[in-house]
C-alpha cells in the first residue's frame, strides 16, 4: 500500500506538471506584437523645457493572453526619453501580458539638455520590446533647439531685466517674465522668434520697447509648446505689457494665441507722442484683446490686421487716444463671450473701492479701415461725459457692421453693413474682389496713406479700405 501510495503521488505530480505545460502553451500566444506608430515624432523642443506627453498603442491582436518578457528603453537613463507603459514607469521592464485581442498604451516624454548650438539637432532612440524570444522596435525621434532663456519669478525677487538688442540667431524663451526697466531700450530684430510660457509676458515698465521686424521676417511671438495641437489654442501666455511705457515701435509682427496681445496701461508723463506705433502688424487668436489701451496710453495704427480674439480687437478703457489708418478691426473670434471688434469706454468701475474712474479721450480716430465679424454690432460705445474730460471721436472712409446704423456726427462717409466678402476668413485670407465695398473707398487725404500695404503692394491715387490693397 504504502509503494502503491508513492506511485499514484508520482504521477498526480506529473500531471500536474503537464497540465500546467499545457496551461502556458494553450494560453500564452506564440504570437508578436503590433504598434500604432513605428516611430513616434516630437515636433521643436526647446532645451530644459519639457514636452507634452505623447502617446502610441500596443496591440495584441491574437486571441490568446501574450506575455512581453521585456521592455527597454535602449538609451537607458541616460536617454533624454522617458517611458510610462500603462502606468509601470522605467527604462526596464519586465513580464507583462496583454489579454487577446487587447491592447497597452505607451506614453513618452522628452527632456533636452543644453547644447550651445543655433542649429535644431535630431535626437533618436528607440524602444525595445521581447515577445517570445522576438525583438521588435519603436524608433523615437525629437527636433531639439537650444534657446535664449529669461525667466523671472516676482514672488522671489528674481527678474530677467533686458536692454540692448537681442541676437536672432535662436529663438527667445519667456517664463514669467522678461521686463524692460525703466528709461531703458530694448530692440528685437527682424526674424526673432519668441516664445513664452503660460502666463509669461513681455514686460515693458517705463522703457522702450522697439520690434523692427520686415516684410517676409517678422518678428513672432506664440506659445512655447510647438506641437501641431497648439496651433490654434489661445491663452498660452499672457502678452506684450506696456506701463507707462517711453514712445515704443512694433513694425511687422505676428502675434498670437496669447491672452491679450498687446495691452497698454497708462503712460508716460514726460511723453508727449504715442506710447506705441504699431505698422504691418497682425495680432491674432488671443484669448480676451488684440489691443486693449487702459488708462490714458495713446497709440498709432496703420496696416495692421487684428482678428479672431475672444473678446474685442479694440479695447479702450476709461480713456487712452487711438488712431487707427488703414487696419482690419475684425471679430470672429469662437469664445463663448465674444463681444464687437471695438469697444470704447472712457470709464472703470472699480468696485474694490466703489469708485468710477472716468478719463478723456482726446483722439479717437479710425481712417480707412474695416470694422466687421459675426455680431449683429461690431462697434459700440459706452462713455460718460463729464465737464472735466474731453471726448473727441472722428471715423471716416470705413466699412462697419453696426445695427442700427449710427447717426453721430463723428461718423463722415461710412459704408454701413457692406460685406466686406473677404475670400476665406476660416483660412485667414482676407483679400477680396473687386465688386467689395473695400476696393478704391479710402481717403488718403485725411492722414498721408501708407504707400504699401501689409503685403508690400503699393497704394494707388485710390487705395482700399483695410490693411490689404486689391
Amino acid at each position: 500500500m504504502k509503494r502503491t501510495g508513492i506511485l499514484l503521488f508520482i504521477l498526480l505530480i506529473t500531471i500536474a506538471g503537464v497540465s500546467s505545460s499545457c496551461k502556458k502553451s494553450n494560453f500564452l500566444s506564440k504570437g508578436n506584437l503590433s504598434f500604432s506608430v513605428d516611430t513616434l515624432v516630437f515636433d521643436t523642443v526647446f532645451t530644459t523645457i519639457g514636452s507634452t506627453t505623447q502617446q502610441f498603442k500596443i496591440y495584441n491582436k491574437e486571441k490568446k493572453t501574450v506575455n512581453i518578457e521585456e521592455i527597454e528603453l535602449m538609451g537607458g537613463v541616460n536617454s533624454p526619453f522617458s517611458m510610462n507603459i500603462d502606468g509601470d514607469i522605467g527604462t526596464t521592464l519586465t513580464d507583462i501580458e496583454i489579454e487577446g485581442e487587447d491592447s497597452l498604451f505607451a506614453f513618452i516624454e522628452v527632456t533636452l539638455n543644453i547644447n550651445s548650438q543655433t542649429l535644431p539637432m535630431i535626437i533618436e532612440d528607440s524602444i525595445r520590446f521581447r515577445t517570445n524570444g522576438v525583438d521588435q522596435y519603436v524608433k523615437l525621434a525629437v527636433w531639439g533647439q537650444d534657446m535664449y532663456y529669461h525667466y523671472s519669478n516676482f514672488q522671489s525677487g528674481i527678474l530677467s531685466l533686458e536692454e540692448g538688442t537681442w541676437p536672432n540667431d535662436k529663438p527667445h524663451v519667456i517664463y514669467g517674465a522678461a521686463i524692460i526697466d525703466s528709461a531703458k531700450a530694448l530692440n528685437i530684430q527682424a526674424g526673432t522668434h519668441i516664445y513664452l510660457h503660460k502666463n509669461a509676458l513681455l514686460y515693458n515698465y517705463k522703457g522702450t520697447l522697439n520690434i523692427n521686424g520686415t516684410l517676409g521676417n517678422e518678428v513672432t511671438f506664440q506659445g512655447d509648446r510647438l506641437e501641431a495641437l497648439y496651433d490654434d489654442v489661445p491663452g498660452q501666455y499672457y502678452g506684450i505689457y506696456f506701463q507707462e511705457a517711453r514712445p515704443s515701435v512694433i513694425d511687422y509682427a505676428i502675434i498670437k494665441n496669447g491672452t491679450s496681445g498687446v495691452h497698454l496701461y497708462s503712460k508716460d508723463a514726460l511723453a508727449s507722442g504715442y506710447t506705441l506705433t504699431m505698422t504691418n502688424t497682425i495680432i491674432e487668436n488671443n484669448a480676451r484683446y488684440g489691443v486693449f489701451i487702459y488708462s490714458g496710453s495713446k497709440v498709432k495704427a496703420e496696416n495692421c490686421l487684428i482678428t479672431k480674439n475672444g473678446n474685442h480687437a479694440l479695447l479702450v478703457l476709461e480713456g487712452g487716444d487711438f488712431f487707427f489708418n488703414h487696419c482690419n478691426l475684425l471679430g470672429y473670434g469662437t469664445g463663448d463671450a465674444a463681444t464687437p471688434a471695438v469697444g470704447i469706454s472712457n470709464f472703470y468701475n472699480d468696485y474694490t473701492n466703489n469708485v468710477t474712474n472716468i478719463g478723456s479721450i482726446n483722439e479717437g480716430k479710425i481712417y480707412n479701415s474695416v470694422i466687421y465679424g459675426n455680431q449683429t454690432s461690431e462697434i459700440v460705445f459706452d462713455t460718460i461725459p463729464d465737464a472735466a474730460i474731453t471726448l473727441s471721436f472722428d471715423i471716416r472712409n470705413c466699412l462697419i457692421k453696426r445695427t442700427p446704423e449710427a447717426t453721430d456726427n463723428y461718423y463722415l462717409n461710412i459704408f454701413w453693413n457692406n460685406n466686406p466678402l473677404f475670400d476665406d476668413v476660416t483660412n485667414d485670407d482676407y483679400l477680396f474682389p473687386a465688386s467689395s465695398a473695400l476696393n478704391n473707398n479710402a481717403n488718403p487725404f485725411f492722414q498721408p496713406t501708407p504707400n504699401l500695404d501689409i503685403k508690400g503692394l503699393p497704394r494707388g491715387a485710390s487705395p482700399d479700405i483695410g490693411a490689404y490693397e486689391n
